[in-house]
């Protein structure tokens, strides 16, 4: 039996192929620290882990649940968009909880592109806009993001192209992998150019909340619902990337779009992850202030690795990744990884994952424990 033809336009996630070969050389016994992938190794708070542990014992608990999630699920996510971004929006139409934002990638791929669309990524910018992008048979259009434009858009060479085809485009700020941020009027720079050219623009923005000093959504700027969507998930702010809890959220037909999809790929979230995703969304600002402090600690000890490495790195990213440049001279990053993996038992993210314009760099997570941070900085 053969493979659909689409299979061969993708290859398997690199995390999954690499960190096969990484659980290769644990089990002969390396020491392995791992800095690579931007999986929370810290828990959910307390009363999530309650709120779900109580949930079960409900009645109905078990059955299969709404498409469109719980109300109170629902109207958790409204609240959070109103107290944390000043984002006002129906609960009722204008939010749809997710299994994960990556599955929303998919979804909203699928309901607004047919055979041969054009769909703007970014480059660098996170693989799986690309892989599903040719999954669905639409066709990538790599726009660059360099450290020398603050890793945003050359909209006015941008719009030189032809965009004629183009029905879609993924931004992601706070931007994953650099961390880069984008100002109000920046935002508001995107969206119009999205209007003037009857893009779908879709801003996925699941790092808000990470040693950001002042987070944003790109829905809080006027007239934003006509022309974008915005990912959000709970994975980093609240430590539950293994629960698989997104949301999607915008104009309530683009929504209703996504839900024909969405409808008939699931029978709806399991109960008490929702109720643990609501009380996570309760959480007071002791929470974020908790987390942060943790990743401030992790950060300034990344910092010093990177220092030994002779990397360089901005200060003023955010999220729980550090983006680096290599050193003067080093230019294959898969190389490079590759030697600190062998030779000092430590695995980062060589940038090329993310894009061609991710070559010179490489990526550590924060998502690894202080002493072993430490750990890895005695290693040189």
């Amino acid at each position: 039996m053969t493979t659909a033809d689409r299979l061969n336009s993708v290859q398997e996630y690199y995390f999954s192929r690499k960190l096969r070969e990484v659980r290769g050389l644990m089990a002969d016994g390396k020491p392995i620290i791992n800095m690579g992938i931007g999986s929370p190794d810290l828990a959910p708070s307390p009363k999530v882990l309650q709120t779900l542990s109580a949930a079960i014992l409900d009645a109905g608990a078990h059955q299969y649940q709404s498409y469109q999630g719980l109300p109170e699920l629902r109207l958790a996510i409204a609240k959070f968009y109103q107290d944390k971004f000043n984002v006002s929006v129906d609960a009722n139409t204008e939010v749809l909880p997710l299994m994960g934002s990556k599955e929303g990638i998919m979804h909203i791929s699928m309901a607004f592109l047919n055979v041969g669309d054009e769909v703007l990524l970014p480059n660098p910018g996170y693989p799986t806009y690309g892989s599903v992008t040719k999954l669905v048979e639409a066709v990538p259009k790599t726009y660059d993001l360099t450290a020398e434009n603050g890793w945003f858009p050359d909209l006015e060479a941008l719009e030189k192209e032809d965009l004629s085809k183009v029905k879609l485009m993924w931004v992601s700020y706070p931007h994953m992998p650099t961390g880069a941020t984008a100002t109000t009027e920046q935002m508001q720079e995107l969206l119009a150019f999205a209007k003037r050219n009857s893009i779908l623009l879709v801003n996925d923005n699941p790092y808000s909340f990470v040693l950001a000093n002042n987070p944003t959504s790109m829905l809080s700027l006027p007239g934003a619902k006509e022309v974008a969507l915005e990912l959000n998930s709970l994975s980093k702010t609240f430590n539950m990337a293994g629960w698989r809890v997104g949301m999607l959220l915008g104009n309530a037909d683009y929504i209703n779009a996504v839900l024909k999809v969405k409808s008939n790929m699931d029978s709806g979230m399991f109960y008490g992850i929702q109720k643990g995703a609501v009380a996570a969304l309760e959480s007071g600002k002791e929470w974020f202030e908790a987390l942060d402090e943790i990743y401030q600690k992790r950060r300034a000890l990344i910092y010093q690795l990177a220092d030994k490495l002779g990397c360089t790195y901005d200060t003023n990213a955010v999220g729980m990744f550090v983006w680096c440049k290599l050193p003067a001279g080093v230019k294959d990053a898969e190389s490079f990884v590759d030697e600190v993996l062998y030779d000092r038992n430590i695995f980062i993210a060589p940038g090329t994952i993310f894009g061609t314009n991710g070559e010179g760099y490489i990526r550590f997570s924060l998502c690894v424990k202080e002493e072993k941070i430490q750990e890895a900085i005695e290693r040189f």
